[in-house]
């Protein structure tokens, strides 16, 4: 029998091996739990500066929670209860670790800050973006249909992936480089991509999908530049990308939307998605 505590492993397949089914029973509320812990076990750990820390809470025979952490990038939990998340912040602190944010659903994510600020005296700031994680119902396509074509990127298409995904990251503020070079250490680069084309085959919308983990596929991304808005292409894009999941075997679809976006929510629910949560992102400021 496993004892209870915060079992802390650098190895993907170790955390695996002990919290796969835990992760996989509920996938949804998982998906970031199980989408880097896939990158890591794919690209290999040198991806991510050598240094990944997946984390395993076990009460007797079960799993009760789990958090990775791919430094520089923000701690991620999955739902934790107050005392689970105070559990975590201490053993954390203990061994020296210090994680720059947190992110995780609302109240996992504000139970881990304010623990944090105990174990340690930062002060938590709440990031003002925030975002909605929605899984699919019944999927409905777009009604008005916008004239066009999807067009899904193949190994060819590297410089339309890239040029795509680099636009995305500069209209969300991600502090990432994305080019030919960066590209194989991106968020990006496992993804496969669809383009709403319109009758002269000029590209007007993107969508990309993540690969098949645990039975569910994560939507992600999808982006039409500010001036090619409100003729229908992005919910064109997004309803034939998330078709495609479902044929590729997907049982569950997720995404997650800016929960600030009236326009990008509404279009989600239109389309079959219902919402599941709010995620919030806390940077843990150092006490000075």
């Amino acid at each position: 029998m496993r004892s209870s505590g915060w079992y802390l492993t650098d190895d993907v397949d170790d955390f695996l091996a002990r919290a796969g089914g835990f992760l996989r029973g509920r996938p949804a509320e998982h998906v970031m739990q199980l989408t880097w812990a896939e990158r890591v076990r794919t690209r290999g750990r040198e991806a991510f500066g050598g240094t990944p820390l997946f984390g395993v809470l076990e009460e007797g025979s079960q799993v009760g929670g789990t958090f990775y952490h791919l430094a520089p990038r923000p701690l991620g939990l999955s739902p934790l209860t107050p005392a689970q998340a105070d559990s975590l912040a201490a053993r954390l602190a203990d061994l020296g670790h210090a994680p720059a944010a947190v992110g995780a659903d609302h109240d996992t994510a504000t139970a881990f800050a304010e623990a944090w600020r105990r174990a340690t005296g930062a002060t938590p700031k709440l990031r003002e973006v925030g975002v909605r994680l929605y899984r699919l119902g019944t999927l409905t396509p777009p009604d008005p249909h916008p004239r066009g074509r999807a067009r899904v990127l193949g190994a060819g298409d590297l410089d339309q992936a890239v040029f795509w995904c680099g636009e995305f990251a500069k209209a969300v503020g991600e502090g990432v480089t994305v080019d030919a070079e960066t590209w194989p250490s991106t968020r990006y680069a496992d993804k496969r991509y669809t383009l709403w084309e319109t009758e002269d085959g000029t590209p007007v919308s993107v969508a990309g999908m993540n690969p098949l983990i645990g039975g569910q596929i994560q939507v992600d991304i999808v982006y039409t530049p500010a001036h090619l808005r409100g003729h229908g292409y992005a919910a064109a894009v997004s309803a034939e990308v998330s078709r495609a999941a479902l044929a590729a075997g997907a049982r569950e679809v997720v995404l997650f939307a800016d929960r600030a976006n009236p326009t990008s929510n509404a279009l989600y629910r239109r389309l079959g998605y219902r919402p599941l949560s709010d995620w919030s992102g806390y940077d843990l400021v150092a006490a000075g």
